[in-house]
């Protein structure tokens, strides 16, 4: 997949795409959706932004996103994108009126032959911008627009909104019945305080930094290591939160592998939750919480059998 990071001076052969336009925060369903329309038009590609439009203009609100530039990279590709366009979303792109953006950034900049969007589609300053006047816009500009109709699963309208109650709530098989795909949690591992060896639980330590946070405890966990000699898949357990018992400033992912040896640091890891185990409890002393640890395991093991 050829990542495109500017609108300008973009390469002959990179132009003709048929583009699906949105954030894609989590890449669900409904975001499939509109990807596989585009698929039918030309060479398939991706319009989206980067940092979120909500960054922007909330710099200071609560984490919310489901999944770093990345991890949304890394999704995209397996779907099969050839052409990634990831643009950055600054003040410049915030102020254009949605003729702008169609003329400069979607005909004349990206060359793209055909766009599809979500029929709730809003673009240009202040969202003025709808799903109709791109239609309209794109019939005087040149290229093709399909609106796709929203998605539904269990008579329920598929959003990333719904899907970041579904985790909060500590509901990570109905996250992924949405998404069409585990939740996961992507990142280098980071050196922690290696506590966990000390117990006979040597963790991969992960941030969350800019992420939604889901429940705070323990899960079940498909972990893929992406690079280095260590790469493949692994099952194992993992505490999401503070650790009760050590009183971690900030949330972090600790993961524990199953049946493995060796050394992760640097290497990057994509976590999915599969299962929500318990919450977080302070425990009396270490054995209370080994005792718990090695009953958690058990539980995941039995959770992730055929997986």
């Amino acid at each position: 997949m050829d990542v495109f990071r500017d609108w300008t001076g973009l390469p002959q052969a990179a132009r003709g795409a048929s583009a699906a336009i949105g954030n894609f925060d989590g890449v669900h369903l409904g975001h499939r959706a509109v990807i596989e329309l585009a698929r039918a038009h030309g060479p398939l590609g991706v319009l989206t932004f980067e940092p979120h439009p909500r960054e922007h203009f909330a710099p200071d609100a609560p984490p919310f996103r489901l999944m770093n530039a990345g991890a949304r990279a890394h999704r995209l590709r397996k779907l099969g994108v050839e052409r990634l366009f990831e643009l950055p979303f600054d003040a410049q792109l915030a102020a254009m009126p949605p003729e702008v953006f169609a003329r400069d950034v979607i005909a004349d900049g990206l060359g793209l032959a055909h766009v599809v969007v979500g029929a709730d589609f809003c673009f240009g300053r202040g969202r003025a911008g709808r799903a109709a006047d791109l239609v309209a816009l794109g019939r005087d500009l040149g290229f093709g627009v399909t609106v796709a109709g929203l998605v539904a699963t269990g008579g329920s309208e598929v959003s990333s909104t719904a899907i970041r109650a579904a985790l909060t709530d500590g509901r990570p098989r109905d996250a992924a019945a949405m998404l069409g795909h585990w939740h996961r949690i992507e990142g280098p591992v980071l050196h922690g305080d290696k506590r966990g060896r000390t117990l006979g639980y040597p963790t991969a330590n992960m941030g969350l930094s800019a992420l939604h946070v889901p429940r705070h405890g323990i899960y079940a966990v498909l972990v893929d290591v992406l690079d280095g000699p260590h790469a493949g898949t692994l099952h194992g357990v993992a505490s999401l939160g503070i650790r009760p018992m050590f009183e971690l400033p900030t949330p972090t992912l600790e993961v524990h592998l199953f049946d493995f040896a060796g050394d992760l640091y640097g290497a990057t890891l994509s976590v999915a939750l599969v299962d929500w185990l318990r919450g977080e409890v302070r425990f009396d002393g270490l054995d209370a919480l080994i005792a718990q640890m090695d009953a958690d395991s058990a539980q995941a093991r039995a959770v992730l059998v055929g997986l």
